[in-house]
């Protein structure tokens, strides 16, 4: 049973052990480290299950999560455990507000990806027709000061029309109509990233040449390749 592939029937137990499964993944993968990054679920209309501040991302239990309205007030929480939302609550939330589709947000750390926004790169979309065909451009935000709404505001106008962002020197930001196409696309982005960067170590870069990219996306549009990446 893959938990992180639930709809809007599923049970709230269920979602919150997606959350603690998908925490455990990214931090044994190494996306994210310590007690970075947050993960999020939308419960409803009104509601959203997140994870709290402080706690490691691979070390949780589904107690540990909270229950938020889109305002950002607390409704649920362990009374015994005093967590808190974290400071980067106010992004999660800006992407259900900008986006009635998605039930899953997923901030993490990626290693290389967040290299390159460290080293002023963008991330090469025209290297491997996976990433070309289904995610395209992958913006990177301005940067936003830690522990602030600028979080929210940088990511506001991108996350409309992307499912994937790169936050400036701070990360990733992916989301899906649940945790499973969140996480593919955070393994994807992290993975193009360490290629990119291992191919530049071997010093030779090669793009697909544009005329090209068109014929991918061509055929792609006409469904010719899309079980290539099923």
């Amino acid at each position: 049973m893959n938990l992180l592939r639930f709809d809007e029937t599923t049970p709230e137990l269920n979602l919150r052990l997606a959350i603690v499964e998908c925490g455990r993944i990214i931090y044994d993968r190494g996306l994210t480290v310590a007690n970075d990054g947050n993960i999020s679920i939308r419960l409803d209309d009104e509601r959203v299950l997140i994870t709290p501040a402080g706690l490691c991302k691979g070390r949780m239990e589904a107690r540990d999560l909270l229950v938020l309205n889109l305002d950002g007030d607390l409704l649920e929480s362990d009374s015994n455990r005093g967590l808190r939302p974290s400071s980067e609550t106010p992004m999660h939330l800006e992407v259900y507000r900008q986006r009635p589709d998605v039930r899953a947000v997923l901030h993490a750390h990626p290693i290389f990806a967040t290299t390159l926004t460290v080293a002023g790169l963008s991330l090469p979309v025209d290297m491997l027709p996976e990433v070309l065909l289904t995610m395209g451009e992958i913006p990177i935000t301005a940067f936003a000061t830690p522990s602030s709404h600028e979080d929210a505001e940088v990511i506001r106008d991108q996350i409309r029309t992307h499912d994937a962002l790169l936050l400036r020197q701070h990360g990733s930001l992916t989301v899906g109509r649940n945790l499973d196409e969140a996480l593919i696309h955070l393994e994807r982005l992290e993975h193009v990233a360490e290629v990119f960067w291992r191919s530049t170590m071997l010093g030779n870069v090669t793009r697909i040449p544009p005329k090209i990219m068109e014929q991918l996306l061509e055929n792609f549009v006409r469904g010719e390749i899309r079980n290539l990446l099923s």
